[in-house]
């Protein structure tokens, strides 16, 4: 009996010590792995100083056995990197500029607000693009000493992907992956090429400690930084054309147009200002005959009076500006923006005005989306169109114009002085490259992404450039 306690207690002694060495070398691994960040970022912040809130910006959360390293953008108090120390360990022992780029790595996809569009994409495509997206900039960084197995693979496949989607940013990679549907073995081999860390922790939350708002501005900090960071240490395009991206501000384009809405009556039942307790009891004391009538008109904000302006020179091509007559002509269309009778010219134009097509009502609209034909192709000047506009209101064919929108690729010859009748301006450009040229102070800049004109099916917004 004795000998059996005894044996009992020795094996319940044995059990404790291998659990608290078990805990000790779990306290080692955990030290070690903070002290593997902590000089990683000192690592980063020595050569990227303009980093330096970004980084403070980021939390750790050890988490032993889950063998991987991802951030949690929705954990309380912030930002979190959730990892393994077992697993930093590991891909330090491998190499130690591991580690640092994983941290570049998942830092620069909260820079560029990344995460926040999780739950609009295809995240299959979308994690691909992203891991794309940030490895191009960590590349193009060009940080002594921060190299990594396979980055001239890397670089080679990229190169590539820039000839196919222009920029390589996330979401111009993304576009492309949608359009060119790769099979399962080559996104595959790209996940596996580009990938450092996984996004379980972007699923959409209720609440952000850190929101997009606040990651935006961290951005924006960044972009004013980088004007004077050494040119020969970055290709500073790579980083700015995707904080580009993080720092526009988002728009819905129907209530970007309500803005050259005028007030006007419309002819419909005005439920609001009729009082139903003295038509009830109109009823019930006269029988058929009714103590009031409800208004047959409604005050209103629509639009009434518009230009759409479009640019026909060579390098617009046609099927991009049908798109956009087809996209602004569905939002017009409906009955909350478009008055019965509305005054609405689409004049098109290169280096003159070719075409000035007046809209009257819902079917001239129809029959010119129906039956138009784009004329022009020439050379860009936009001065004709702001004159032609001028001379139309001098003559009386606007009462009260509120705007007008030129869609353009940009290129061409602004007007030197904001024109002379009180309208505004927007040149809409759409999203295929970010050399465009600065507009004039008193227009209003737009930049149209190409998904939301090609694609009915996502939601009408405009990108207001910061």
């Amino acid at each position: 009996m004795e000998a059996g306690l005894k044996e009992d207690r020795m094996a319940d002694h044995k059990g404790i010590e291998a659990e608290t060495q078990k805990r000790e070398n779990e306290n080692r691994k955990q030290l070690l792995a903070q002290k593997i960040w902590s000089l990683s970022r000192d690592r980063l912040l020595m050569n990227l100083r303009f980093l330096d809130v970004a980084l403070s910006s980021l939390a750790f959360q050890a988490r032993a056995g889950i063998d991987k390293v991802y951030c949690d953008v929705s954990a309380p108090g912030g930002a979190v990197i959730c990892y393994d120390p077992t697993a930093v360990i590991r891909l330090y022992r491998r190499a130690p500029a591991n580690v640092t780029r994983l941290y570049l790595h998942i830092l620069l996809h909260c820079i560029f607000s990344h995460s926040y569009k999780y739950d609009r994409v295809e995240q299959e495509l979308w994690d691909v693009a992203v891991d794309m997206a940030v490895e191009n900039v960590a590349l193009n960084l060009k940080i002594t000493g921060l190299e990594t197995g396979r980055d001239a693979q890397r670089g080679e496949v990229l190169a590539q992907w820039k000839e196919r989607a222009g920029a390589l940013t996330a979401e111009r990679i993304y576009r492309k992956l949608r359009e060119d549907r790769l099979g399962v073995s080559e996104l595959l081999e790209l996940g596996n090429l580009f990938r450092r860390d996984v996004h379980e922790g972007w699923e959409p939350a209720g609440t952000l400690e850190i929101t997009e708002a606040q990651w935006k501005k961290i951005s924006e900090r960044i972009k004013a930084e980088l004007k004077s960071f050494s040119e020969d240490k970055s290709d500073d395009r790579s980083i700015l054309q995707n904080l580009e991206e993080a720092t526009r501000e988002h728009y819905d384009y129907s209530d970007f147009l309500r803005k050259f809405s005028v007030s006007g009556e419309d002819m419909r039942i005005n439920d609001d200002e009729f009082d139903y307790v003295y038509y009830t009891y109109g009823l019930s004391l006269y029988g058929n005959l009714p103590l009031v009538e409800p208004l047959e008109y409604k005050d209103v904000n629509k639009i009434k009076e518009f230009v759409v302006a479009i640019d026909t020179s060579g390098s617009c091509r046609g099927e991009v500006v049908q798109a956009f007559l087809n996209k602004t002509y569905s939002i017009l269309k409906s009955s909350e923006n478009f008055f019965r009778k509305v005054n609405i010219h689409i004049i098109q134009c290169d280096s003159e005005v070719r075409r000035d097509t007046k809209i009257t009502d819902d079917e001239e609209f129809e029959a010119f989306m129906r039956e138009g034909q784009l004329e022009g192709f020439g050379s860009t000047d936009f001065r004709p169109v702001f004159a032609y506009v001028d001379r139309a209101i001098e003559s009386g064919e606007f009462e009260n114009l509120r705007g007008l929108i030129y869609f353009t690729d940009g290129y061409g010859v602004f007007p030197e002085h904001k024109p002379a009748y009180d309208y505004d301006t927007a040149f809409v450009f759409l999203e295929d490259d970010y050399e465009k040229p600065a507009t004039p102070p008193w227009a209003i800049k737009l930049v149209l992404p190409v998904e939301d004109i090609e694609n009915s099916g996502i939601e009408d917004r405009v990108e207001r450039e910061v």
